[in-house]
């Protein structure tokens, strides 16, 4: 498996622990609409929280949350709109990332809650 695979599982595992911790409820990890994937769908108070984990070892070219680009957001939204089809859900929606840098030295986790509004 690619190195870079191996980073994303990790950081996926330090989210979902990193959540757990806030007292979100995971509904699923991976979650599959065709070609796109939501790396977490939580749940929080009244909202449905959907999650993309940007993990990097660094933050030499950009803070990892920054890679989550209009393109990725129309991808998100519309796995979203999906899930929530799918499964006949009544909450809010709210978009999250949880942005990780983690390498031998660091390990910072940043979770910026609405981080982006779907475009209608």
């Amino acid at each position: 498996m690619a190195e870079h695979n191996d980073l994303g599982r990790l950081g996926e595992e330090v989210a979902l622990k990193h959540l757990r911790e806030k007292g979100f409820t995971i509904r699923n990890t991976n979650w599959r609409f065709g070609k796109d994937e939501i790396d977490i769908i939580a749940e929080k108070d009244k909202y449905l929280v959907i999650v993309e984990v940007k993990t990097r070892r660094s933050a030499f070219f950009g803070e990892p949350e920054v890679f989550v680009n209009a393109g990725k957001q129309r991808f998100l939204v519309r796995a979203a709109q999906a899930y929530i089809e799918k499964n006949d859900i009544a909450l809010e929606v709210r978009f999250d990332v949880v942005s990780i840098i983690l390498n031998s030295t660091t390990k910072e986790v940043k979770h910026i809650e609405d981080a982006f509004y779907p475009v209608l």
